[in-house]
């Protein structure tokens, strides 16, 4: 007889932060924070030693790292300074396994996003500096068959922004002239919160991580770093 797994998050995560879309104000959240931390910081740092232990099946070079602040765990606090949105809380659970190359380069890594009604992982290279996505581009210009083979991947979508016109030093005329456009190149799979808080979901996030290997490999390959 198995035993079936723990659940890596509770039904209480999306309460609380439900709570916290209604109530996003420091008087509030002061009121609440030991809840935070039990039922959405705690079980979030211990996902990621979780996935820290699974993680090398995939890629040696992505981390997890579970420290309370400066690991993969987001902050909740919002940054207000440039912002209209003067809230002062994010009202959803975001935790990014990067890649151990971060620091010198922008290199592709993997993202979970918990927020009632918006569960999702994502993986690849979001707003990358210049020499980045010019890097990937090229390679995407140079093996188009590569690409196309790569992006297509079961229960995920390509996702982020795009340029209107094709880029600089770019054919026009290129048969993958919109994925040229591109200025994020993220892959997408959703979830939905009955599944967040299944026993299954660790095992589901790792198995959605392998099946984005080869496009993260592409992306690895192009800015040469390690997968």
């Amino acid at each position: 007889m198995t035993v079936a797994e723990a659940p890596s998050f509770g039904p209480e995560l999306f309460a609380f932060l439900r709570e916290l879309a209604a109530n996003n104000d420091r008087t509030w959240f002061a009121e609440n924070k030991d809840r935070y931390v039990a039922n959405v910081q705690e079980p979030a740092l211990a996902f990621v030693e979780d996935v820290g232990m699974r993680m090398p099946e995939i890629s040696r070079h992505i981390v997890a790292d579970a420290r309370t602040t400066g690991g993969s765990l987001f902050r909740i606090y919002r940054d207000t300074r440039f912002s209209k949105d003067k809230t002062p809380y994010k009202t959803h659970c975001g935790v990014q396994f990067r890649h151990a190359r971060t620091r010198d380069v922008h290199a592709p890594g993997f993202y979970l996003h918990l927020e009632p009604g918006s569960v999702f992982m994502a993986c690849g290279v979001w707003h990358p500096e210049r020499e980045t996505l010019h890097a990937i581009r090229s390679a995407i210009a140079a093996k188009p068959a590569r690409w196309t083979a790569v992006s297509d991947i079961p229960g995920f979508r390509l996702g982020g922004e795009s340029l209107k016109r094709p880029p600089a030093g770019f054919d026009r005329d290129h048969p993958l002239i919109e994925e040229l456009k591109r200025k994020d190149f993220m892959a997408i799979s959703e979830f939905s919160e009955d599944e967040a808080v299944s026993g299954e979901f660790l095992d589901e996030f790792i198995a959605r991580c392998a099946r984005a290997s080869d496009f993260m490999r592409f992306l690895c390959d192009a800015t040469r770093v390690e997968y």
